[in-house]
């Protein structure tokens, strides 16, 4: 018997390698760009 959530892993192995990384890339240049800009706001907040 297999689980629903785990049939997906089918489909991730079908996308390019460079798409994954793409996306993980992308991921990661919000998510730095977001903690940057709330450093920001609190530094301006601080001083």
């Amino acid at each position: 018997m297999r689980l629903a959530p785990l049939d997906g892993g089918e489909d991730a192995e079908t996308k390019p390698l460079w798409q994954r990384l793409g996306w993980m890339v992308a991921i990661w240049l919000v998510s730095v760009t977001a903690l940057g800009a709330v450093a920001y706001l609190l530094r301006l907040w601080l001083a």
